[in-house]
């Protein structure tokens, strides 16, 4: 009797193994079926797409774009913006200078606030709020999305290295279009006035409207007031006294009628350009209250300039020569920089109709460029003894300006 017990166990015991075995196997077999196995590859698939896309995309946002982005809002804080330190080796070597856009409005900066007769400051003030990112669209929202964060992590803001400083109607925006030119440079489109009216936003507000740079590159911005605001010296050192400043100067009296002929474009009924130079035209007084010729004493405000940084830290560009040889004075802007000289004659031609230079057809672009049409505006006939006074006027300061920068700029 014992042995059909045993053999009924070891087929109870055998049959268990077996259905545990098949359980097992069909557990192992469901696992892996084709459909799973479809779905994992797919998985791996999608995830590998993902990540080529977000490289492609990261990559991409290094290059340069000729795309013209506008900010609504000037004042939005820094504090909201993406900072990536990151250097992408590859965006740097295979960087190309952008395309020309043409510049169809010029900024009027504020001029020096007196208390005399001064038309210029009843200038409407130009919202220029929209114009931060206008040539080549660095400069982003510090609303961004996730993805444009991520797609847009090469480079950081940094503070300005160089600054063009001046002068108003000197040609300072010319410079800057021509030196962007150059694959080192990096520059904001519009003005930002941070030393002179600005100036309470703060340091990271001033750095959240620069443009991302790579490393080796320069950050630069130009608002051509600072040179006559008194405390804008002391402020940029504060900054950093190793900032390099640029100043772009132009005969005086040539400066003042385009100063002028700049306001009567916009208010035709505005006093004659004679009646504005005189405080006495009996006497022959100069009003030198008014702006326009203020600006031109350029020995006393490269005093105020001098507290503060060494001759060795500003470079002076004539405005004259920059129309007659714009690669002349280039060369010695990129070498007061400490960039290789890239921008030659190869990348100017002289517009007749314009009476300036403009670059030739850029990469990127399919014609020439020059500045707009704001550019080289028909100055108004002033007497000629009205000219004669104020060269006359201005001539023991011209003096002075040629022996505190060693440098005649022929003005007399």
């Amino acid at each position: 009797m014992t042995l059909p017990v045993c053999l009924v166990g070891l087929w109870c015991v055998q049959t268990g193994l077996m259905e545990y075995s098949l359980i097992s196997h069909n557990r192992y077999a469901r696992s892996f079926s084709p459909v799973k196995k479809k779905l994992v590859l797919l998985g791996i698939m999608l995830f590998l797409w993902v990540y080529m896309a977000y490289s492609c995309v990261g990559y991409c946002s290094t290059m340069p774009s000729m795309m013209v982005d506008y900010r609504a809002k000037e004042t939005q804080t820094a504090g909201k913006r993406t900072d990536n330190s990151g250097v992408d080796l590859m965006s740097k070597l295979l960087f190309k200078p952008q395309g020309w856009v043409d510049l169809e409005t010029d900024y009027d900066e504020p001029p020096i606030r007196t208390a005399s007769r001064d038309l210029l400051n009843d200038e409407v003030e130009i919202d220029r709020t929209e114009d931060w990112d206008e040539i080549r669209g660095e400069h982003k929202s510090p609303d961004q999305s996730p993805m444009s964060s991520f797609s847009n992590g090469s480079g950081s803001k940094k503070l300005p290295q160089a600054i063009i400083i001046g002068v108003k109607k000197g040609g300072t925006r010319a410079l800057l279009e021509f030196l962007r030119v150059h694959p080192d440079i990096r520059a904001v489109g519009a003005e930002p006035h941070f030393f002179d009216r600005n100036y309470d936003n703060g340091l990271d507000w001033y750095r959240d409207l620069m443009p991302k740079t790579l490393e080796g590159q320069i950050t630069m911005e130009k608002t051509p007031s600072y040179f006559v605001t008194r405390e804008a010296p002391a402020r940029i050192s504060a900054m950093s006294r190793d900032t390099k400043l640029i100043v772009v100067v132009r005969d005086p009296v040539t400066r003042a009628i385009s100063d002028y002929t700049q306001t009567l474009s916009k208010k035709p009924d505005i006093p004659t350009f004679e009646s504005l130079t005189f405080r006495n035209r009996t006497t022959g007084l100069i009003d030198t209250s008014w702006s326009a010729i203020q600006i031109g004493i350029y020995a006393k405000h490269l005093e105020n300039w001098l507290q503060y940084f060494p001759m060795s830290q500003i470079l002076f560009v004539s405005g004259e020569r920059l129309i007659s040889d714009p690669a002349g004075e280039l060369g010695r802007v990129q070498d007061f920089l400490g960039l290789k000289r890239i921008i030659t004659d190869k990348h100017f031609y002289f517009n007749q109709t314009k009476g300036f230079p403009c670059l030739k057809k850029a990469e990127g672009s399919s014609k020439p460029h020059c500045l707009g049409k704001t550019k080289g505006r028909t100055h108004p006939n002033i007497n000629p003894e009205v000219v004669q006074r104020l060269r006359d006027f201005y001539r023991p300061f011209n003096m002075k300006f040629y022996q505190m920068t060693g440098h005649n700029f022929g003005w007399d």
